[in-house]
C-alpha cells in the first residue's frame, strides 16, 4: 500500500472537502468548534502514529505528513489544535512509567485530546516554569506563556524544569484548577481561533503517578533541536492550498518550485540520523518559507481588493502563513531564517 493510498490519507482528505474548508473562514472568526474535535476524533486521525497494541494505526511518518498537509490546507486552526496531540502520544509510547498504561491508549484511540505545554524548555537555561519535590508527587510554579486548544483539549502533557536541571513532564486536565489558571483567550493575527492562552501556575500540584518522562535537560535537547531543524508540513498544505486559487499560468511555476523543495526536505527528514545535515534542513526549511510566502502573496495579488475581506480565503491563508514562520521558531531557525531572507536579498 502507498502512502497515498492509506486509509487515513482519505479519510483526510474526505474531512477536509466536507466539513473544513466549507467551514475554514467561519472558523477563522469565530473560533475551533468541539464538534470539529469530535469529527477528528472519530476520523482515527489522532492514532495515526500511536501503537496499533494501544488502538492506533502505527503509520510511516510519510502518512503523518500528508495528513498533516491536508489538515493545514483545509482549516490551519484546526490542524493546529489536533497536531499537538501527537507529541503526548509519542511521548507516552516511549515512556516505562504507569502513566503510559492510563493513557496511551485513550489518546491512540481518539477517545481524548491532549495539549502540550512545552514550547517555554527552549528558553533555557531561563527557566519560566520551576518544577519542584512536594511529597510524594510534584509542585509546578511559573508560566506559560502560549497554551492551544484551551476549551477543546482533556488533558496537557505540561514541562517544567527541576532544581536538578531534569525536565519533568506530567499530564494534568487541561482546565482551571487549584494552583493553575488560564488567560483570557489571546487575540492574534492568525488562528485567534485555535483558542491559545497562558497558563500561570502557583503550587500546582501533579502526583508521581502523571509523570511521563524525567530526564536531564542536556539529554532532552538534542531530540527537541532536530524536531525543529525540519521543514513543517503545514507549510506546504497552505502553499498547496494558495495555488489552488490561481490559474495554471501563476500557479504552475510555483508549484514546481513547491514539489522540489518538499521532496529534499522530506528526504532529509527521514534521513535515519536527525541531528546529522542540520545546515541543509535549515535551508530548505527556509526555501519552504519562501515558496510559501510567494504562493500566499500571489493568491492575494490574484483575489485583489476582495482579498481584503475576512471573508477572503486568500487573505487567511496569507495570514495563516505568517503564524506558521513563528510556530515551533528557535533562535537557531530564527537565525538561519533571517540569514537567508538576507542572502536573497543580496542576491536579488
Amino acid at each position: 500500500m502507498t502512502d497515498t493510498a492509506h486509509p487515513l490519507v482519505t479519510r483526510a482528505r474526505r474531512l477536509a472537502a466536507e466539513l473544513l474548508v466549507p467551514e475554514a473562514e467561519r472558523v477563522d472568526q469565530e473560533g475551533v468548534p468541539a464538534s470539529h474535535i469530535e469529527a477528528v476524533k472519530r476520523s482515527g486521525l489522532l492514532g495515526v502514529v500511536a501503537p496499533v497494541e494501544y488502538g492506533g494505526s502505527g503509520a510511516p511518518p510519510a502518512v503523518l505528513r500528508q495528513t498533516a498537509e491536508i489538515l493545514a490546507g483545509a482549516c490551519c486552526s484546526t490542524w493546529f489544535v489536533q497536531t499537538q496531540h501527537h507529541t503526548p502520544v509519542q511521548t507516552l509510547a516511549q515512556s516505562e512509567l504507569s502513566v503510559r498504561e492510563r493513557l496511551l491508549g485513550p489518546l491512540s484511540r481518539g477517545e481524548q485530546l491532549s495539549g502540550v505545554a512545552y514550547a517555554h524548555l527552549r528558553s533555557h537555561p531561563r527557566v519560566p516554569v520551576r518544577v519542584r519535590r512536594a511529597g510524594d508527587g510534584w509542585r509546578f510554579d511559573g508560566t506559560v506563556p502560549w497554551y492551544t486548544g484551551w476549551g477543546l483539549n482533556d488533558v496537557m502533557l505540561l514541562a517544567g524544569v527541576t532544581d536538578a536541571d531534569e525536565v519533568l513532564f506530567a499530564f494534568v486536565e487541561a482546565r482551571d484548577q487549584p494552583g493553575m489558571r488560564a488567560s483570557a483567550p489571546l487575540r492574534l493575527a492568525a488562528l485567534t481561533a485555535a483558542r491559545t492562552v497562558s497558563l500561570e501556575l502557583a503550587g500546582l500540584r501533579v502526583p508521581d503517578e502523571a509523570v511521563a518522562l524525567r530526564t536531564p535537560y542536556e539529554r532532552w535537547a538534542p531530540g527537541d533541536r532536530a524536531r525543529t531543524l525540519n521543514a513543517n508540513p503545514a507549510v506546504f498544505g497552505i502553499a498547496e492550498a494558495a495555488l489552488a486559487l490561481l490559474d495554471e499560468e501563476p500557479a504552475g511555476p510555483l508549484r514546481a518550485r513547491l514539489a522540489d523543495v518538499r521532496r529534499r526536505a522530506y528526504a532529509l527528514a527521514d534521513h535515519p540520523v536527525p541531528h546529522e545535515r542540520a545546515e541543509e534542513r535549515l535551508a530548505a526549511r527556509a526555501q519552504a518559507f519562501e515558496v510559501l510566502g510567494a504562493a500566499t502573496t500571489a493568491a492575494v495579488v490574484a483575489g485583489g481588493g476582495r482579498a481584503m475581506a475576512l471573508t477572503s480565503r486568500a487573505q487567511r491563508l496569507a495570514r495563516e502563513g505568517l503564524f506558521l514562520l513563528v510556530q515551533g521558531q528557535t533562535p537557531e531557525t530564527r537565525r538561519a531564517h533571517l540569514r537567508a531572507l538576507a542572502e536573497g536579498a543580496s542576491g536579488a
